[in-house]
């Protein structure tokens, strides 16, 4: 078996993921933070580490305000559950369209930790990694 743990909450990290890539691509950063912790960490290409859902939620909504449209897709690798904690392994597919007119396809991992508090899963640390990048300009409108 790929991962391990309960699957009620396999199934509830499954839903955690895909709650975090509705918000990002309907550009909500209400539901997009309400997935952290707020002591979590995000760690990204570029960028590093940063610490507190309060330091990198400005990065997210800096990064989503230069696009137009944002396609995002996971895929699960595994999901390894241990008590309120766990791990997981997503591959992420990103259709990025700039509202420069630029259009990148991302294909990346997240290493990810959780947490449980109050019966829900967080996200309590995203190590995201860029595995392959495409980039084309659109013609002009």
């Amino acid at each position: 078996m790929i991962s391990s743990g309960p699957v009620e909450d396999r199934l509830a990290i499954r839903e955690l993921v895909e709650s975090y890539n509705d918000a990002v691509m309907r550009f909500d950063g209400e539901a997009w933070a309400s997935n952290w912790r707020d002591d979590a960490s995000w760690t990204l290409p570029g960028v590093g580490e940063i610490q507190g859902k309060d330091r990198f939620f400005p990065v997210w909504q800096q990064a989503m305000s230069a696009f137009s449209f944002v396609g995002f897709f996971a895929s699960a690798g595994p999901i390894h559950v241990d008590g309120d904690t766990a791990r997981g392994t997503w591959y992420q597919q990103e259709f990025l369209h700039q509202k420069d007119g630029v259009k990148r396809t991302i294909t990346g991992r997240y290493q990810d930790e959780y947490l449980k508090a109050d019966g829900r899963w967080y996200f309590q640390k995203r190590v995201y990694e860029v595995l392959n990048a495409e980039e084309s300009a659109s013609a002009p409108d």
